[in-house]
């Protein structure tokens, strides 16, 4: 059953999620200022779905149930479902330009799935099965899944079993008949706070001294035990001041991140998907870093087109609009914007089946999709500050335009004030001008820059991460092989 956008907000109030901010335990969560706007764009997954003109992208049908699923719970079973995919989440960056949040699972279920199956093959477990059982509950309940990879790490030098703190990377602290019990945390996790249930992978390669690292499973977000500390953002604070409709810049959505601690969290058998093979981390961090790095391709594109958008109203609205040199800026971030979506849908289409056939992008084409995305959304959100003009960090206060606080010789006040001198092109009003330059404001420098330029460069790894897949992939040798072979070289 697909949910609607209010419906997934009052199912998350049924939850009993510990969640701190600021050092202190918030209760209602759902309506906290700074978190609603994370959950409004979660929120827009599920509202999207239910309209006649994105159902086609929006929604697919399970190969689990033969059910119409939101396509965030669907394993991809062609290469049109990998390019969809990337075309729903720059749709959904167009609607909430910020981070929705629902890709991480999404990408996880994707890289379990077909990691569960050659562990089963080569094991005889029984994690596959486990893991069906699972996605046919998140696909019959429509649930949003933090998909988790990333851990504290500790000394960067260090493997996991060598930590001085052994919690710094997730691990099994327990077997029991009936399940384990886990102790650690996953770090920088996208919508965790405003997720149902999370799906925990390892986050590195690991040896057989790292065994009790090498663990995946699924828990709800309120299990025993388990708790999130809430991610601080630049300019958060923001959406609790009094007049803050304008000076927020996004009005209605935002992104998320958080802190989930595992304080002995109890997994039963049934939720368990990896237990000690090690050997299989590897695969599960690589698969999962590839559909991740193909995501970018399609979330941060979606955002591009908002911010070229506005960055062409800024310059309406300053009166430059007719400069050359700004039309230029606008198609230089126009190219880089659509480079990026290429990338994402050239690794889709590339794509092939899996041993359990479900369907991988090009590892190849993946990581580089990404290592541009490293780049790219620095220079799109550069040239939208070059054209925006120093006024966009140097506005006065919502406050200020609204005040009627008598400043002038002629009893001017000091909204009058404010609204006279930053006037601009005849085009927009004071206001409108203000309202763009905050927008620009929180995508390019505040709390939505989380979602787009650093998470860019952090976000499914490092750019070092993919430099080093690109490497692996990239067939150096074979490269040599075709140039000695066209060049006479016998040798």
């Amino acid at each position: 059953m697909l949910m609607t956008g209010k419906e997934y907000i009052e199912s998350l109030r049924k939850l009993n999620t510990r969640v701190y901010m600021f050092g202190e335990r918030v209760d209602n969560w759902v309506d906290h200022p700074i978190i609603r706007p994370s959950i409004n764009s979660v929120a827009a997954t599920y509202d999207l779905a239910q309209e006649d003109e994105y159902k086609d992208i929006m929604t697919a049908k399970s190969n689990i149930t033969g059910k119409i699923v939101n396509r965030f719970t669907h394993l991809h079973q062609s290469t049109e479902d990998l390019k969809n995919k990337v075309k729903m989440q720059r749709l959904l960056g167009q609607k909430t330009a910020s981070c929705f949040q629902r890709c991480v699972g999404m990408d996880a279920f994707n890289a379990v799935y077909s990691t569960t199956f050659e562990v089963d093959e080569k094991y005889g477990t029984s994690y596959h099965k486990n893991f069906i059982e699972y996605l046919k509950h998140v696909q019959e309940n429509d649930l949003t899944v933090d998909g988790a990879m990333t851990d504290p790490k500790g000394d960067r030098g260090l493997a996991p079993h060598a930590q001085k703190d052994p919690d710094l990377y997730l691990r099994i602290v327990e077997r029991r008949e009936d399940g384990i019990v886990v102790r650690g945390a996953k770090a920088h996790q996208t919508g965790s706070i405003n997720s149902h249930e999370h799906i925990i992978m390892p986050t590195i390669a690991m040896g057989e001294a790292d065994k009790d690292y090498a663990v995946s499973f699924a828990c709800e977000s309120d299990v025993e035990g388990l708790y999130m500390i809430y991610g601080r953002q630049s300019c958060d604070t923001r959406k609790m001041e009094k007049d803050n409709d304008i000076d927020v810049g996004n009005k209605k959505f935002g992104g998320q991140e958080a802190l989930v601690v595992f304080d002995n969290v109890f997994i039963p058998n049934n939720r368990i998907f990896l237990c000690g093979e090690y050997d299989f981390a590897g695969m599960m961090v690589e698969r999962f870093a590839g559909y991740h790095r193909q995501s970018y391709g399609g979330c941060k594109v979606g955002v591009g087109d908002v911010i070229i958008g506005a960055a062409a109203l800024a310059a309406e609205y300053n009166g430059a609009d007719k400069a050359s040199h700004i039309k230029d800026k606008l198609i230089e971030m126009t190219h880089l914007n659509e480079t990026l979506f290429s990338c994402g849908i050239a690794c889709s289409a590339e794509g092939c089946p899996t041993k359990a056939g479900n369907y991988q992008i090009d590892l190849l084409l993946a990581n580089v999709c990404k290592q541009n995305v490293t780049r790219f959304p620095y220079e799109i959100g550069r040239l939208a500050e070059d054209i925006a003009g120093g006024l966009m960090v140097t506005m006065p206060s919502e406050s200020d335009f609204k005040s009627d606080t008598i400043v002038g010789s002629n009893g001017e006040t000091l909204g009058d004030i404010c609204n006279k001198y930053f006037a601009g092109s005849d085009k927009a009003s004071t206001e409108e001008r203000q309202r763009i330059l905050r927008f620009l404001e929180n995508v390019c420098l505040g709390t939505a820059a989380v979602g787009y330029r650093t998470e860019s460069m952090h976000g499914a790894g490092s750019p070092q991460a993919q430099r080093i897949m690109i490497s692996r992939q990239g067939n150096i040798q074979g490269k040599k092989e075709m140039a000695k072979e066209l060049a006479g070289i016998k040798k």
